[in-house]
């Protein structure tokens, strides 16, 4: 059994990563074996973050705040707010844009699972771990 806590277990440890436009403290990474990992993602306020994980499937649920999604292939921008959760089942890229005034808080979910200290390269993806 794996238990942690984001405050005591995660915050201010290596698994806390933090960039100008986020900061995603890591739950769960591949070395905890479950085959997917699990952040709590703050999206800074009034961030745009062009995002394409082409190696990985994503599932965000938002927790706090507003803000948007928008969908490159299709041309939708979809509201987010807190209750509402998508799914990129197919490496969508995107513009994930939060609100400004407010952050935006997100529970993410990844398959493959990362490893713990990666960031974005330039078309907004995570590397697959070597």
């Amino acid at each position: 059994m794996i238990v942690k806590n984001l405050y005591d277990d995660v915050i201010g440890t290596d698994a806390d990563v933090d960039s100008k436009q986020w900061n995603s403290r890591r739950l769960l990474l591949a070395k905890d074996g479950m085959g997917f990992s699990v952040h709590d993602t703050l999206i800074k306020e009034g961030e745009d973050l062009h995002l394409w994980y082409k190696n990985h499937l994503e599932a965000v649920y938002c927790i706090e705040g507003e803000g948007e999604i928008y969908d490159k292939a299709t041309g939708i921008t979809h509201p987010i707010r807190e209750g509402t959760i998508y799914a990129l089942n197919e490496h969508d890229q995107h513009i994930l844009s939060a609100n400004k005034g407010v952050q935006m808080r997100m529970v993410c979910v990844f398959n493959p699972p990362v490893t713990g200290r990666e960031t974005h390269d330039k078309d907004g993806s995570y590397n697959l771990p070597e």
